[in-house]
């Protein structure tokens, strides 16, 4: 990296060394976590399973990431990238065996629930990167980290029957096709211990005052930070709700109340500790020097919410789509389905690029304005469409969708340094909230309905970002001696 420039193939720049073993381990996680996706026939034949207990996998393998990749971000803060990652990978690995050699219906939903910990993994990289690259390349830098890792999950789709149908076969061959990635996840953790550091030689690892929740700096903000929490618990309050429904029946109405009950006690439980951590600011702000506006946190996670959310669902639904609009093979609509998700691989990272060239607010309401557009061409499309046009205006949406997440979290690491795993963590949540809210739409409305919800969450969230500001030339962060280092980010 020289003058501004981000060369990602100068493996020399330890900086750049440091994105690819991150975007690496993200890639695996991804990897993991949507393992079992395109295994569908092999699972549910070898478990014949219905369709709606599949789905029921479905909703738990997202169910868990929500909390997780909140307290995900507070262990990255605290004890650094490095080590949670490593950690995370190698727990992956466990997780990953489990559900591979699992023998019955409840085992399998066990350990896919448990799998939503292994989503939590892009949250670390997040913190690591930012550490490593100056504000002129950190959207791009994040970009690659995160769009290159989020391909995982689409090369998931591509190997992992092939690897189960024609490497390993047999009834068991899907279960040794995950548990040979589980044991390159447990490889890899070992690798990015050695090679990964927290920050460059020299530099500081900023790190929160107190744990259990975000720093705010004043009153009003804590009871904005309340506030945002509420739609994580909702999101989760719907999971339950649909695994204890009579077409799931995975919960019975007792087991139900009795975790409804306990996400009530846990938002309490976590508002005591977010007010343990600011209750010194609620009658007189932080220090001018340690400010910062929670709306900044906030308008990125109604931003999240509508990229990496409405992703989410319409990657579930698209296939489906593509096959009952144009009476397309499976075989077919799964590979003009997934059009959607190859943008990752150049959109994220020029959604990066282009909000580290022309700024955060600029780029975040152009690539906003033009996903809301994306969607209201989407709900136009139907059987009298030429298929080409409509995987054309499939993929111009989808650019828009992933280059606005790469402008999101172009933005996140300039917000708070000591922070920055929380925040991404939070943000990071509100892209799996918005993917609940957007998949619950589905299942009651028509898809043109469907992608006409999104547009208009995507025109709401247009008019919250005109209100976010762009990132001031220095953030002002507190050495562990009391005091007060200058860090530019412009």
């Amino acid at each position: 990296m020289s003058d501004g420039k981000l060369n990602v193939l100068n493996f020399a720049d330890k900086s750049i060394r440091t994105l690819h073993v991150s975007w690496v381990a993200f890639f695996i996680t991804f990897m993991l976590w949507f393992s079992h996706a395109p295994l569908k026939p092999f699972i549910v034949e070898a478990f014949n399973l219905s369709n709606e207990q599949w789905k029921a996998l479905l909703i738990l393998n997202v169910a868990l990431t929500i909390p997780a990749r909140i307290v995900v971000g507070m262990m990255v803060d605290k004890l650094g990238p490095r080590l949670v990652y490593s950690f995370l990978l190698m727990a992956a690995a466990f997780i990953s065996w489990g559900f591979a050699f699992s023998q019955s219906y409840e085992q399998l939903a066990f350990f896919r629930f448990l799998s939503g910990f292994i989503g939590a993994g892009f949250v670390i990289g997040i913190r690591l990167v930012g550490e490593w690259f100056p504000a002129k390349t950190v959207g791009l830098a994040e970009g690659v980290y995160g769009g290159w890792g989020n391909f995982g999950s689409a090369a998931a789709a591509w190997t992992l029957p092939a690897v189960a149908a024609y490497i390993y076969g047999g009834e068991d061959g899907w279960r040794y096709a995950i548990a040979t990635l589980g044991a390159i996840s447990l490889i890899y953790s070992v690798i990015f211990y050695r090679i990964a550091r927290n920050t460059p030689k020299g530099s500081t690892y900023f790190k929160p005052k107190k744990t259990g929740g975000l720093e705010v700096s004043n009153k009003r903000d804590f009871w904005f930070y309340i506030a945002m929490n509420v739609p994580m618990y909702a999101a989760l309050a719907v999971l339950v709700w649909k695994l204890q429904a009579p077409s799931v029946n995975l919960l019975s109405a007792m087991y139900a109340d009795v975790m409804w009950a306990g996400l009530a006690a846990l938002f309490i439980f976590q508002t005591y500790q977010i007010y343990q951590v600011n209750k010194e600011h609620l009658h007189t702000e932080a220090p001018e020097h340690d400010r910062y506006k929670f709306k900044q946190v906030a308008i990125l996670d109604w931003a999240y919410f509508v990229t990496f959310g409405s992703e989410l669902a319409v990657v579930s639904m698209l296939p489906a789509f593509f096959m009952e609009t144009f009476d397309l093979t499976p075989i077919m609509a799964g590979i003009l389905g997934g059009a959607f998700a190859v943008m990752n691989l150049v959109a994220r990272p020029g959604g990066g690029y282009l909000s580290d060239k022309f700024g955060r607010k600029k780029t975040l309401t152009i690539l906003v304005g033009g996903l809301t557009i994306g969607y209201l061409v989407l709900s136009t499309i139907n059987s009298t469409w030429m298929v080409p046009f409509a995987v054309i205006a499939v993929m111009c949406c989808s650019f828009f969708v992933q280059a606005g997440e790469g402008a999101v979290f172009a933005m996140v690491p300039l917000v708070k340094r000591r922070m920055t795993g929380q925040i991404a963590g939070m943000v990071g949540a509100y892209g799996n909230v918005g993917g609940v809210t957007f998949l619950t739409v589905y299942s009651f409305v028509d898809t043109s309905t469907f992608f006409m919800v999104i547009a208009g969450a995507a025109a709401v969230c247009l008019f919250l970002v005109q209100f976010i500001e762009e990132p001031d030339g220095h953030m002002h962060e507190v050495l562990p001696d009391g005091t007060v280092q200058l860090i530019e980010v412009n």
